[in-house]
């Protein structure tokens, strides 16, 4: 065996060894969401809820009724974060993209505000068609905007038109909140992201209108790998290798796009998610953007979940996920930053 057939050989059982730590990290985490909370139950208790309920059982309607519903969201939804915020950083190749960088964090926001102010809906299965819809449009136009001017679309104009778009948007958003108390009083527990009253009847009503957009846009992630690999090294590279580049930055915003707005729609525009999750796999599997996005699929409701699991812990009543992953989030990062720097110098 050659030496860099044996290189290849320990990296794949080095990564081969890695997705399966992640999966069972992951296991765990999703039996502790089942078990934590405000009223702890019994993991044998919750097998028991899961195979053999019994009615009237407090503890059965717990694990069944409330946590199994938020648990499921929490996976859909991490997963797609996850992915999405690597795609995001491949196509922008900007080490802090993450899905609100294209403004579609923002568009989903404004989908949701024109809902509530405009239409008078007041439940979070109306504010999934709108929330989907602004993140649509909001692609549409920074990527139609972007894609203006003899060089086509590059990493840069997504970015600054994405910035542009996110703060029109916001600006929209600030000026209805204001004028409209009740508006405000809907909008701001949708807007802080959480799997809270992620009910039965929210499960089997949403979930199964979003789910086949999440396995759509995640296929669409993995299926990016190769065009992300060519982009990180820049479009000319890129093109002399036989990529269309065009062709390939609009299947991954495509992506993003579906993801995005599926995750915004089931657990509101948490933040971070995607901005540290990518970071994570990067340093656990290196620059290959196949394997990146395929472990970010993992590592999003990983960290999710156990957002979700501290906000029911950390207070008596409850804080949403998207605060917490925020208060996690932010020295993540940083650390990440740092240790980024040591390597590098």
């Amino acid at each position: 065996m050659t030496i860099t057939a044996a290189r290849i050989e320990r990296r794949a059982l080095s990564r081969s060894a890695v997705v399966v730590g992640l999966l069972g990290l992951l296991l765990v985490v999703v039996v502790a969401s089942l078990m934590w909370g405000a009223r702890d139950v019994a993991a044998a208790e919750v097998w028991r809820a899961l195979v053999d309920p019994v009615a009237g059982n407090n503890d059965h309607a717990v694990v069944r009724d409330e946590r199994l519903p938020r648990t499921v969201i929490g996976l859909i939804g991490g997963a797609a974060l996850g992915a999405a915020g690597a795609l995001m950083q491949g196509v922008t190749r900007n080490p802090i993209a993450d899905p609100g960088l294209l403004g579609l964090n923002s568009g989903a926001s404004l989908g949701v505000i024109t809902a509530i102010a405009g239409f008078g809906v007041s439940t979070v299965q109306g504010y999934l068609w709108f929330a989907f819809l602004g993140a649509a449009v909001a692609a549409v136009v920074v990527y139609g905007a972007s894609s203006l001017g003899w060089e086509g679309v590059t990493p840069v104009k997504l970015a600054l038109v994405g910035a542009a778009f996110s703060a029109t948007a916001t600006s929209l958003i600030t000026i209805v909140l204001l004028s409209d108390a009740n508006t405000l009083d809907e909008f701001r527990f949708w807007q802080v992201g959480s799997l809270a009253n992620r009910t039965t009847t929210f499960f089997t009503t949403v979930v199964p209108f979003v789910l086949p957009f999440v396995v759509v846009g995640l296929l669409l992630a993995l299926a990016s790998g190769r065009v992300l690999n060519a982009l990180s090294l820049g479009d000319d590279v890129a093109r002399s290798l036989g990529q269309d580049v065009a062709r390939g930055r609009l299947l991954v915003v495509l992506a993003v796009v579906v993801l995005c707005g599926s995750a915004v729609s089931l657990v509101g525009p948490i933040a971070f998610v995607g901005l540290v999750v990518p970071h994570v796999a990067r340093l656990l599997t290196g620059p290959d953007y196949r394997w990146i996005v395929a472990l970010s699929m993992l590592l999003g409701p990983v960290v999710l979940l156990v957002a979700d699991v501290v906000g029911r812990l950390l207070v008596p009543g409850e804080l949403e996920a998207g605060l917490v992953v925020a208060v996690i989030g932010a020295p993540v990062l940083l650390l990440i930053v740092r240790q980024s720097k040591a390597v590098a110098s």
